[in-house]
């Protein structure tokens, strides 16, 4: 499991920074979350294989935030895309972009499923794995932020265990595995005798652009990683504020709050040219804190 950064500028690009866009590995798949400007050319270079695309989230309608994603779409049917994508995003962005030239005859269905203005939390994905949910956030405009969650899983199974209780054949491994109890020659075997509690289920918060809110302390709240808007440094608080966004500081003690396990700083302004204040700043209030560095994974 891992969290990818692919943009991580605010409003433009500085500093060498991209456009806003996080991708998340989950194995058999990645998703998306927000796809500014030239995203497409960070997903070549992080070599995500387009492919394996299930779903695209975006948080709101700002260009840094979704730009990129007519180019995305259109780049997909031509290599061949035939799958059907999940888009989820404001209800307002379905009728802009097929609106579009080539957007509108994409050679693949698109799933839209619309995040409504008055928000306060849905269930926007639910895989067999895991389910994404939106809540809202507290911004210029309407903002949605997205949470992936694992789900738990049945747990490990300690075959060397159930063999000694008597589990000789294959199927009866995969009951046990699946939650079923099993008849052997020396008495019933159930799955509480032999798994293994399985590891906490992991979880994602993606919470930007905002300041901080109620909405991004229910994303982040026992998360894995917080991946938090942090455009501006303690000196540019008031901007912060007047913008829609957070500091630094403000972002960690978001995390701190909701007892997260790690904080990823993201959206940074053109202002900040080096990141060390930045990062100190953070770390003073929610130690476990990093900058997000652009196609560095960060495994969770």
């Amino acid at each position: 499991m891992q969290a990818i950064p692919l943009g991580i500028s605010a409003a433009i690009p500085a500093h060498g920074r991209h456009l806003s866009a996080t991708a998340l590995d989950v194995g058999g798949e990645w998703m998306l979350f927000d796809c500014g400007e030239g995203t497409q050319y960070q997903i070549m270079q992080a070599a995500l294989r387009p492919s394996r695309l299930s779903t695209v989230c975006i948080t709101h309608l700002h260009g840094d935030h979704f730009f990129g994603l007519p180019g995305l779409l259109t780049s997909l049917g031509m290599g061949g895309r035939r799958e059907t994508l999940r888009l989820v995003a404001p209800e307002g962005l379905f009728d802009l972009l097929f609106a579009l030239p080539g957007v509108a005859t994409l050679p693949y269905e698109v799933d839209c499923v619309g995040v409504p203005d008055t928000l306060t939390r849905l269930t926007v994905v639910d895989a067999p794995g895991f389910f994404v949910e939106a809540r809202p956030l507290d911004h210029r405009d309407f903002c949605a932020g997205y949470r992936w969650q694992e789900k738990p899983g049945p747990g490990n199974l300690d075959v060397e265990k159930a063999r000694a209780l008597g589990v000789t054949d294959w199927p009866d491994f995969k009951k046990l595995k699946a939650g079923d109890a099993v008849e052997t020659a020396r008495g019933v075997v159930r799955p509480a005798d032999v798994l293994v509690p399985p590891p906490p289920p992991r979880s994602l918060a993606y919470v930007t652009d905002t300041r901080p809110c109620e909405g991004g302390r229910l994303l982040a709240r026992g998360a894995s990683l917080v991946v938090h808007d942090a455009t501006f440094a303690d000196a540019h608080a008031a901007r912060a504020a007047q913008t829609g966004h957070s500091t630094a500081r403000e972002a960690a003690a978001v995390a701190r709050d909701a007892g997260a396990a790690r904080l990823l700083l993201t959206h940074l302004s053109a202002r900040i040219d080096t990141t060390d204040a930045l990062l100190a700043e953070a770390r003073s209030v929610f130690p476990p804190t990093d900058v997000a560095t652009e196609l560095e994974a960060v495994r969770f």
